[in-house]
């Protein structure tokens, strides 16, 4: 026999079995249509059959202890029904369709509260689509286990205002997105090993808050977007090729202030940002520390205000791509772990501005192909010795006009443990 022959009979008898498990459990859907509006649903614990579709509003309550299985197939439960409340049990093994957009929970009401739910094993986790002012907190999701691309989101709001987003866990998906949604809070949430911890596009007035996103190719990007707050967030690991603690591609109106940047490849990086003309992006009192390069511009796009940040331990602090300078944009107050000036009267700012030029380590930032030898030991050589001795004109990236000279004791947020 074949091994692709052996294998598809493999996976059939997978299907078979899992179908078989699943159709031994009682089905949910009629204890749902036996609760009247407004009425509470309170689960035994054990295992239920989905699909569930919940169209007016009741309670589901499985007191941490029930479990709804799609039994592979499809969307597991989907709420269209306004002013419900959804807690405390279990959803897993939806289908596997990224056409059909199979999730664990769907939901297009407004006014409800998804609390406590695990969800697992489904390929998209909580889908909001057209859906307004709902609460969702405290809630534990994981995708498949498939490649990271191929995964589905752990979060999605599409055309969804004015929702709570809030002590969420999202482990092992692909990303969280925000699409043309406006007015949401996303509010100490923990993200991990994922490829966006979370992906703005098209979305006005967001509020970023408080989270914690680990381990992922990108913490938090921002995409045609304006308005957004991003506030006392720890973004790190962030790394790879395309590693990214904060991004901004097209965005204008964006204040980044008391965030930990941390140990990724880019700390902050923009493109084409701020967008619109006469706007900024704000980014002051955060702490953007121990990346490849802590600031990364790939123009002379001027309006970024950056202000009392600490700089510290990064291996660039502020680079710019294609020979470019960053001195259009507004540098005042930082601190700088590499600055050489003094401070004789003690006033915490530097007697003489931090300058930050570029020597021989200008090639990669010219020729994104020679970033693979930035660190080698020849490139090394050659930046020691050009600024020993300069064989050819450095570039001034930036002026500071007043650093601070000493460190500030609290800046960005506290480290908070990595999520298992």
């Amino acid at each position: 026999m074949r091994p692709v022959t052996a294998w598809r009979i493999g996976l059939a008898l997978a299907g078979l079995l899992i179908g078989a498990a699943q159709a031994a459990l009682p089905a949910l859907q009629p204890l749902v249509d036996a609760t009247p509006e407004g009425g509470t649903l309170k689960l035994a614990p054990r295992s239920y059959a989905g699909p569930v579709i919940l169209s007016r509003p009741i309670t589901l309550d499985g007191g941490g202890k029930a479990t709804v299985d799609g039994g592979g197939k499809g969307t597991v439960m989907t709420l269209y029904a306004s002013r419900s409340t959804l807690r405390g049990f279990k959803i897993i093994n939806s289908g596997a369709s990224h056409d059909q957009e199979d999730a664990g929970l769907r939901i297009q009401g407004g006014h409800n509260v998804v609390e406590n739910l695990v969800i697992d094993d489904c390929l998209f986790g909580i889908d909001l689509k057209q859906a307004d002012d709902n609460v969702v907190r405290r809630n534990w999701i994981r995708s498949k286990p498939f490649d990271l691309g191929v995964r589905g989101d752990g979060l999605r709001l599409y055309y969804s205002m004015r929702n709570l987003i809030d002590g969420n866990t999202f482990i092992d998906t692909r990303d969280a997105v925000i699409w043309y949604s406006n007015g949401n809070v996303i509010r100490n949430n923990v993200g991990s090993r994922s490829r966006y911890s979370l992906h703005f596009m098209f979305a006005q007035a967001n509020l970023v808050e408080g989270n914690r996103f680990y381990d992922n190719a990108v913490g938090i990007y921002v995409m045609y977007t304006d308005g957004i707050t991003i506030r006392g967030n720890l973004v790190s690991h962030a790394n790879g090729a395309t590693g990214m603690g904060i991004g901004f591609k097209e965005a204008s109106n964006t204040l980044v202030e008391n965030n930990d940047i941390v140990y990724c490849a880019t700390g902050i990086g923009s493109d084409l940002s701020p967008f619109q003309p006469d706007t900024k992006i704000w980014i002051r009192n955060n702490r953007i520390a121990y990346n490849g390069i802590g600031m990364l511009f790939h123009s002379e796009r001027e309006g970024n205000i950056v202000t009392d940040n600490v700089f510290e331990g990064n291996l660039t602090n502020v680079a710019v791509n294609g020979g470019g300078t960053a001195q259009r944009n507004t540098w005042h107050g930082n601190y700088w772990d590499d600055y050489q000036g003094f401070d004789r009267n003690g006033d915490g700012r530097g007697d003489s501005p931090y300058e930050l030029f570029s020597y021989a380590d200008r090639i990669w930032m010219e020729k994104p192909h020679a970033l693979f030898f930035k660190n080698a030991p020849l490139m090394e050589a050659l930046d020691f010795l050009e600024r020993l001795a300069p064989f050819s004109s450095p570039q001034l990236i930036l002026r500071d006009a007043a650093p601070r000279f000493t460190k500030p004791t609290q800046h960005g947020k506290a480290p908070a443990p990595r999520p298992s």
